[in-house]
């Protein structure tokens, strides 16, 4: 059971007020849950003076606040919710709160509200999203656009000889690519090119040779990139045959 004051978790009030909702989220919930025996979960009780009296009182009216903003964000998640048939504010731990029983499958929830795997290209849900998960962000990156390069070349039906962005300009040509599509204006299959060969330009062939890093954020968006290039290139290979 962990300590039942904040002060015990995070001594120094500026540290606790550098947090962000979320990164303080997590300390609240700790708080709350050991407090369940008690049956002290109200917001009231919770966000008031006695809850901060370990810290300097010149502080108080900001770590409250601070405390506040987490609470809010603990609701928003359905980490905490209102109690049935009790007044307003008391709340109970909810089902998907109390799933997460460490920091660690914390931080993993935190990431995967990032990157919703159930919005994902179903191979990029499978090969990159565990590694997004785990952290390897750079990994996460090069692996979405390399099942991006493989599925191009595959419904293309190339060679493994034909790689990166000449594959892509290859396969995208606005007058002889199998993935062009012949029913689009050309300025339109110039542009799709242009995507193709840009992003996988800018985001596998980097990291192919080096360590990029990323933060999770910006690796979130640049497969989230992947998963859609991929979505493209399932529809083509579903398009009549006079649109290819």
């Amino acid at each position: 059971m962990i300590e039942k004051t904040l002060a015990s978790q995070i001594p120094d009030p500026t540290v606790l007020l550098a947090l962000e909702p979320q990164e303080l989220a997590w300390i609240v919930l700790e708080y709350l849950k050991a407090q369940v025996s008690e049956n002290k979960l109200g917001r009231e009780s919770f966000i008031h003076t006695d809850t901060v009296q370990d810290y300097p009182r010149d502080s108080w009216d900001a770590i409250l606040g601070a405390l506040s903003e987490a609470w809010s964000w603990l609701e928003r998640e359905i980490l905490i919710a209102h109690r049935p048939r009790e007044r307003e504010g008391w709340v109970f731990i909810t089902r998907r709160g109390a799933s997460l029983r460490t920091r660690n499958e914390f931080e993993t929830f935190l990431k995967a509200k990032l990157l919703p795997k159930e919005f994902l290209h179903r191979v990029i849900a499978d090969k990159a999203w565990p590694l997004f998960i785990r952290g390897e962000y750079d990994t996460a990156v090069f692996q979405s656009f390399k099942e991006v390069e493989v599925s191009v070349r595959t419904a293309s039906g190339y060679p493994p000889t034909d790689i990166g962005v000449p594959l892509m300009r290859k396969a995208f040509n606005v007058q002889t690519g199998p993935l062009s599509d012949r029913a689009a204006p050309e300025g339109e299959r110039q542009a799709l090119s242009d995507l193709f060969a840009g992003a996988v330009g800018s985001y596998k062939n980097p990291s192919s040779h080096r360590h990029i890093a990323l933060d999770p954020p910006e690796a979130a968006e640049m497969i989230m990139l992947a998963s859609h290039l991929l979505k493209i290139v399932d529809s083509r290979l579903r398009a009549p045959k006079d649109r290819q």
